[in-house]
């Protein structure tokens, strides 16, 4: 390529390579850069060079410069530190909403934010217990519409699928396609949910948006809801694992080691009351669902559901569920 039809964007050119070249620990000297933007058939003299070094710095470019027998330049801040980039990197690897060819694609584009140098630290993988990535590639995209309906005050429509054993998809309903008010999206047990409104249930659905397919931003405005009486935070304590359930106001008790999983779930708002020695007591509000109940039976005899009857009465019964289950399974591995 002729060195004429590179020239005029020579100071562009030298952006590019600081950004891309170099940082503290790998500085690069005038006679580098010089050889660099040859590699873009770019002629370059020292002088020119201290010019367009002065230009940058004048523009913005935060370059710094290091002196032993020599001066090296270098790109000293950017819009994002390294540290900053490998936890944005991690949350990217580690999370199960994001796929794994979408994690790759993500993680490349964060690593051109730094130096090559440092961008390979960014390539390293990171595991999480029992984590598995999604299936859904579409998923990444269908939070756009989403979002847009949400701003524009519209309904979406949708497909919702389950998986089969063979990892094949079986849509609800037959296919059917949803129509629903989106009101908002957030994490829950480390999966994406869309929170929707429903006119026709005069309640609020869970949606997971890995499951989602289709989504299409449709002409017909969102439905009506108070959101006076719809806060976001009191909703995803209330609901445990995105299970729909009846609310009921329940008092609860825990052993005094489980201070930090009461408060990570429920808040530190929450009124921690002193009961018997070594537990305290909770009032709060829950939704009566299975999920519910399995997270209080996962503390075993550290922790207890002093009211509703309601509520206990339905521990008791999936406790004999699953001791019945599981005398049933005993009892068929001995015949």
């Amino acid at each position: 390529m002729p060195a004429s039809q590179n020239q005029h964007a020579k100071p562009l050119y030298l952006m590019r390579i600081l950004l891309e070249k170099t940082d503290a620990k790998n500085p690069m000297t005038v006679n580098e850069i010089i050889a660099e933007l040859a590699a873009y058939n770019i002629k370059a003299e020292r002088k020119s060079i201290y010019s367009d070094l002065e230009l940058l710095t004048q523009f913005g470019l935060d370059i710094e410069t290091q002196r032993d027998k020599t001066t090296r330049y270098y790109i000293a801040t950017r819009q994002f530190e390294l540290p900053e980039l490998k936890f944005l990197v991690d949350a990217v690897q580690s999370s199960r909403f994001i796929s794994e060819k979408k994690s790759e694609e993500l993680i490349a584009k964060l690593s051109s934010l730094t130096s090559t140098a440092q961008a390979k630290q960014l390539q390293r993988q990171v595991y999480v217990a029992g984590r598995a990535k999604s299936l859904n590639e579409s998923a990444y995209y269908s939070i756009d519409q989403i979002y847009d309906a949400i701003s524009e005050g519209k309904q979406i429509s949708f497909k919702y699928f389950d998986y089969a054993v063979n990892k094949a998809r079986v849509y609800r309903k037959d296919g059917e396609v949803y129509q629903a008010t989106p009101v908002t999206l957030c994490w829950s047990d480390d999966s994406y949910y869309l929170i929707a409104f429903s006119l026709k249930y005069d309640g609020f659905t869970h949606y997971r948006v890995d499951r989602m397919t289709e989504v299409s931003i449709l002409v017909d405005a969102a439905d009506g809801y108070s959101h006076k009486k719809f806060n976001v935070s009191d909703h995803i304590k209330r609901v445990f694992g995105m299970y729909s359930g009846e609310p009921v106001q329940a008092t609860l008790a825990f052993e005094n080691s489980l201070v930090n999983v009461v408060l990570d779930h429920f808040g530190n708002e929450v009124m921690l009351t002193p009961g018997t020695e070594d537990w305290f007591e909770v009032n709060v509000e829950v939704s009566a669902s299975p999920v519910f109940l399995a997270w209080m039976f996962q503390f075993g005899d550290r922790a207890e559901i002093k009211a509703p009857d309601s509520l206990t009465e339905a521990m008791w019964d999936l406790i004999q569920a699953a001791a019945r289950k599981s005398i049933s399974v005993s009892h068929q591995s001995y015949t």
